[in-house]
């Protein structure tokens, strides 16, 4: 089996979709890595260490993916990499099919088999292939760090000589992945920290890591669907929510947003006027803005100052940590091509009937497979 990974060139990208450690265990296991020159480079993964590792390097994306099984990627493809796809390759990468337009058209045109791993289904089986959770747990960390540069003020209770400092509030709405790795970070931080979620599962982990969980009626077993995601709302749940939200955020310096529903745009949370009711200097970082944002005043990839509340609408927080984000994309890609590799040799077996694998599928075989 032959394995190309490409140079990221997405606007803002930095991550690679394997590091060097992957490629020495697919290396051990008979396959052929076959890695771009330079592709590692911004994540802090030298050409010399994947040529260590066994890699081959490749001087061009031509010649990267020449006679490729499977094409390793972050990000989805651009117009140019479309062009060198061959008929039966298996691409895996981010594709984000609600914003890819005719790209998904095209990829079944070409009779490429695409996983997109933000389909990785939430199955026990494969939560080593999680890629959203590795990555959410990246942009969960960094966003409180950027929420607590941003603010005026310090987080943590502090004794000086000049008197003693009250500790800053933080308020996580939605106590996922992201949403707990925020609560742990701002905890770690010295906030005090708060968290809501329509998830009662959500409750004692949030209180587990030493936050107050908000209550509220509308926090029910019927608010999470099998998957364990939140559901959508109805419109008197919403309204309950929106109040729950309002009453407490007034308080607040640091929110941080991450409510998500998987396939939908995301749930605004924070309404104008919330925004207006909130204290000078307070802060939103909302890790819903590529989705829509959970704060109706989010401006995707844009800081925006509201009655002095700054709203931050970060792009792709993970690229930001490169290093690490790249570490854990890569074991969840090496795990994937672990679970594709056929169990009588080093062959790729792409699986339609396969629950991990055909969940993932987007397109196969010339046609294209979204539900």
């Amino acid at each position: 089996m032959r394995i190309s990974v490409l140079t990221e060139r997405a606007e803002g990208e930095l991550r690679v979709a394997l590091v060097p450690e992957n490629v020495v265990k697919l290396v051990k296991a008979g396959a052929t890595v076959v890695i771009q020159k330079g592709a590692g480079e911004r994540a802090f993964h030298s050409d010399a260490a994947y040529a260590a590792a066994g890699a081959t390097l490749a001087d061009t994306p031509a010649d990267a993916v020449a006679g490729a099984d499977v094409i390793a990627k972050v990000q989805r493809p651009l117009a140019d990499e479309m062009a060198l796809l061959s008929p039966g390759v298996a691409l895996i990468c981010l594709l984000q099919a609600q914003s890819a337009g005719d790209l998904i058209q095209q990829l079944a045109t070409q009779k490429v088999s695409t996983l997109a791993l933000e389909r990785v289904p939430r199955i026990t089986r494969a939560q080593s292939m999680d890629v959203l959770s590795s990555q959410a747990t990246v942009a969960g960390y960094k966003a409180v760090l950027m929420g607590a540069a941003a603010l005026p003020r310090l987080l943590p209770m502090m004794t000086t000589a000049a008197g003693s400092l009250t500790p800053g509030k933080a308020f996580v709405i939605g106590a996922g992945v992201a949403g707990l790795q925020a609560i742990a970070t701002a905890r770690r931080l010295g906030a005090v920290v708060s968290a809501f979620d329509v998830r009662p599962a959500a409750a004692e982990q949030v209180q587990s890591l030493g936050a107050t969980f908000v209550k509220s009626d509308v926090v029910t077993a019927a608010a999470e669907d099998k998957g364990g995601y939140a559901k959508a709302q109805s419109q008197d749940e919403a309204a309950r929510t929106l109040e729950t939200i309002g009453n407490h955020i007034v308080s607040q310096d640091l929110v941080i947003t991450t409510a998500a529903i998987p396939g939908r745009a995301a749930p605004k949370l924070i309404t104008a006027d919330m925004v207006h009711k909130m204290k000078p200097g307070s802060v939103i970082i909302d890790l819903a803005a590529e989705t829509g944002g959970n704060c109706e005043l989010t401006v995707f990839g844009e800081t925006i100052v509201v009655g002095g509340v700054t709203i931050v609408g970060p792009r792709n927080l993970p690229a930001t940590q490169p290093l690490h984000a790249s570490q854990m994309f890569g074991r969840n890609v090496f795990t994937l091509l672990q679970h594709l590799t056929s169990k009588e040799g080093n062959t790729l077996v792409v699986d339609p009937a396969d629950e991990i694998t055909g969940a993932m599928l987007v397109t196969h075989d010339g046609q294209i497979r979204l539900s």
